[in-house]
């Protein structure tokens, strides 16, 4: 199959900013590519050969945009499965497979399956709304504190709550949801996988996770992350099994706790281009969103080495500020070496809201950090208001 400067048509579902960080490659390869977003305000809306504005989750919509494409992938999982089924079993090339999306899109269906292919976690309860929890709680059969998780929806930290007492409860939504027993744990790790079609495996470096305390949303993702050779190679090995049970094609990212006692488990994935990745397009040889396209398109897949440490700091609107962005002291930022900021084109900010995210390489990991805390107190996402 030609895929460079030909008929050859890739249409991505969604069209936020994963979506326009991948066009920055189908652009570099002159790959056609079709998005589809609900939005028309949609990042990817510029980057792409032909933008389509449709709801996603409405099966109608979604094959008619399946017909138009020689291959289908996503940026967020949140898509018509159904509609994918009936592309696929038609023999359109949906990666990553509706099946593979659909026990991923579902927290509970997610948990089950490392239980049932021996992975690593955390233990878990599934319940079919909040009195059923309830009568659980009464039954001594999970006990505070747990992390409540809604089963779908879910995303940068909205839909999960740590419990700690019944007054946690309260303001919970009735939907579907996971209880998990808390994990004492060191670090928050993260390995991004990378699968073609023809079963050509990479894995990127090890990365560690600084979240924010509140907001439950990554301040900085670090890679390499400041951890022991041999837990990293747990690590590794972990997200390796994880891609095998999953057999995905394209990226998946395994998010991970490295426990007290140095145990890895895993905490939840993503079938896509990750925030825990994005590091990647200045640090490393190949960054994520190249090796999604080499994948999903089955081409050999890139050197998934550094090239030197990287840190990314996200940019999230500021908390009391609504309204057309202002990205303050961001020429203070640029006059930093090995500084790249992403603006992701989302016009609109509201508080911590992702509107973009800051690269810092350095040769030395120390002063990456080092940098990133600066970077991380220098720039602001406020309004104009």
């Amino acid at each position: 199959m030609n895929y460079f400067s030909s008929d050859f048509k890739l249409g991505i579902l969604g069209g936020g900013q994963l979506g326009k960080m991948l066009l920055t490659e189908t652009r570099k390869f002159d790959i056609q590519t079709l998005v589809i977003d609900p939005s028309e305000e949609a990042p990817s809306r510029f980057g792409c050969n032909a933008f389509y504005r449709g709801s996603i989750v409405d099966y109608d919509t979604v094959y008619q945009f399946g017909q138009m494409v020689d291959v289908l992938t996503i940026e967020i999982e949140n898509v018509n499965l159904d509609a994918l089924d009936a592309l696929e079993a038609e023999g359109k090339k949906v990666f990553p497979s509706p099946k593979t999306i659909r026990l991923i899109q579902n927290k509970g269906k997610q948990k089950d399956f490392y239980v049932k292919n021996n992975i690593p976690t955390s233990k878990h309860l599934r319940f079919v709304g909040l009195d059923d929890l309830r009568e659980s709680l009464a039954k001594d059969e999970i006990e505070f504190p747990f992390v409540w998780k809604s089963a779908t929806g879910g995303y940068d930290g909205n839909g999960v709550k740590i419990c700690r007492s019944t007054l946690d409860l309260v303001n919970l939504p009735d939907v579907e949801c996971i209880a998990e027993d808390m994990v004492p744990f060191k670090n928050e790790l993260a390995v991004i996988v990378t699968r073609s079609e023809s079963g050509e495996v990479k894995t990127y470096p090890v990365v560690e996770m600084e979240f924010h305390p509140e907001a439950n949303q990554v301040e900085y993702v670090i890679c390499p992350a400041r951890i022991d050779e041999k837990v990293a190679q747990k690590a590794q090995e972990v997200a390796l099994k994880v891609s095998e049970a999953f057999q995905h094609v394209g990226l998946l990212a395994v998010e991970m706790f490295q426990t007290e006692d140095d145990e890895i488990l895993v905490n939840e994935v993503a079938p896509r281009p990750h925030n825990s990745g994005h590091y990647s397009i200045e640090a490393s040889y190949t960054s994520q969103f190249e090796n999604h396209i080499r994948a999903i398109l089955n081409l050999p897949l890139g050197n998934t080495d550094s090239k030197v440490a990287g840190i990314m700091v996200n940019l999230v609107g500021e908390e009391g500020f609504n309204g057309q962005v202002v990205y303050e002291n961001i020429e203070k930022i640029m006059a930093i070496d090995g500084v790249t900021p992403h603006i992701y084109g989302k016009r609109e900010t509201r508080p911590f809201r992702k509107m973009g995210h800051v690269t810092i390489v350095n040769e030395n990991m120390t002063e990456a950090r080092r940098i990133a805390e600066e970077v991380k107190n220098s720039i602001r996402v406020i309004s104009t208001q």
